[in-house]
């Protein structure tokens, strides 16, 4: 009976909660929860409600349930870390005192999310082709000479977590240098240091990776859409949702543009390594973006994505607990991983006033649904047998079929069934959307991929 530790209650964490009560091993699946997430209590044994921004009380938790005696052992068998301010903080170095083993690499190895700035310099000296001109700032000085030598196109990226939100584009959010200097000047007022880089033009796409510290196995590429309204437009949030494609990468991109993605995740791994002498162990999720000159590193984090976990994991043929006892024993090239060639969509229905001023405490019905299997509860508070919102994304619901088209229009059944003060993205992962990403690329990279 395999013992594991889930931390967080989002919809990421329902993914991996799925994954884990598919395996073909027996297994009891402890979670410590943020929220009243009904649908990942119905999946473990032990459910706990706590402060995930507590990691003593996490930690506290863990050493309950982790028993290593002779006599009467219960050991957890590994935990998985979600959210990403958890890894930026001390947990995954205090799991392994308690040889808890743990999917999520320690605070040194996730500064490759936590700090723009040093993924930048990190791979500076090991992969500098694929980076932005870029720069690091702790003050206001020079931010305006920088601005000038890039012009028009440029990036300016909070040094931090800031859940998907920090990061503001040129002619997008910021319309002109003032702009740009009082978004800098707002940031340094918060303490937080800003990364200022060159903008690339093209598309996004995300591979992740699992991770064992040596060898990596590459996941379904996905496409994210990080803006809040219909047409790539609004505020960014924390992914609205997302579209996978039945050969696993995408319909923009050819098998060159996917090796390059992969190298690159190899290369952060080995340059990690060569810099602490620590094995990155858990996921390596590579924001990417073709550009005419092709690939090109926007971040990295280092965790599953959400939504990208929710397409991902669905499509996970392989035992996802036989990958995370691989990912934390060194033994990832060991084993075989396969994903279902079909094509998914995933999207998120989140409270009205998301991201900026959400509804929160507001009720929502899925009873409408006779089979809930699509959906991936999220932020949400169950009272008293009733669905509510909460201050984030509230509930997914994920398209699985042969064409993107097909599984868009599953999507987009099930969120027309769900009620509440929610709205979602009607245009992810549909014809008229991806047809303008495609055609942006057949003409900025003189390429001729066929349209949906």
């Amino acid at each position: 009976m395999k013992k594991i530790l889930l931390i967080g209650s989002g919809g990421r964490e329902h993914a991996i909660a799925k994954a884990i009560k598919k395996s073909p091993q027996p297994n009891k699946l402890l979670c410590f929860a943020g929220n009243a997430n009904p649908a990942i209590q119905e999946l473990c044994a032990t459910y706990h409600m706590g402060d995930l921004q507590n990691v003593k009380a996490i930690i506290d938790f863990a050493a309950a349930h982790h028993s290593c005696t002779h006599d009467a052992p219960d050991k957890i068998d590994f935990a998985i870390i979600g959210p990403e301010f958890l890894l930026a903080s001390s947990i995954v170095d205090l799991l392994k005192q308690l040889n808890i083993p743990t999917v999520g690499p320690t605070q040194r190895l996730a500064q490759i999310e936590t700090s723009k700035g040093f993924a930048r310099d990190l791979l500076q000296n090991h992969a500098a082709s694929f980076l932005p001109r870029y720069k690091r700032f702790t003050t206001i000085n020079g931010v305006k000479n920088f601005l000038q030598l890039l012009g028009d196109d440029f990036v300016i990226k909070a040094d931090g977590l800031m859940s998907g939100k920090g990061v503001k584009v040129s002619q997008e959010h910021l319309f002109g240098h003032n702009d740009a200097i009082n978004y800098c000047n707002e940031l340094l007022t918060k303490n937080y240091s800003l990364v200022i880089e060159e903008k690339f033009i093209g598309q996004e796409f995300s591979l992740l990776s699992f991770s064992d510290g040596k060898h990596l196995v590459h996941m379904p590429l996905v496409q994210d859409h990080k803006r809040a309204f219909v047409g790539d437009s609004g505020p960014n949030t924390g992914g609205m949702g997302s579209y996978s494609d039945v050969n696993h990468a995408l319909p923009f991109l050819n098998e060159h543009d996917v090796a390059q993605a992969q190298l690159l995740n190899q290369i952060t791994v080995d340059a990690l390594a060569q810099k602490y002498g620590e094995l990155y162990q858990g996921i390596l999720y590579g924001g990417f973006m073709l550009t005419k000159d092709g690939v090109k590193l926007i971040e990295y984090n280092a965790r599953f994505g959400d939504p990208e976990a929710i397409n991902i994991l669905a499509l996970l043929q392989s035992d996802f607990i036989a990958i995370c006892s691989a990912i934390v024993c060194g033994k990832l090239d060991q084993i075989k991983v396969a994903f279902t060639p079909q094509a998914t969509v995933c999207k998120y229905l989140v409270p009205i006033g998301y991201p900026d001023h959400p509804q929160k405490n507001k009720p929502f019905d899925v009873t409408a649904l006779a089979n809930q299997d699509e959906l991936y509860y999220a932020a949400v508070d169950a009272i008293d047998s009733k669905l509510y919102t909460t201050d984030s994304r509230t509930i997914a619901v994920l398209g699985i079929a042969d064409n993107i088209i097909a599984a868009e229009k599953m999507a987009e059944t099930v969120a027309q069934k769900i009620t509440g003060s929610l709205f979602h993205r009607t245009d992810i992962g549909s014809a008229g959307l991806i047809n303008k990403k495609i055609a942006q690329i057949n003409q900025l990279c003189s390429k001729n991929y066929s349209l949906l």
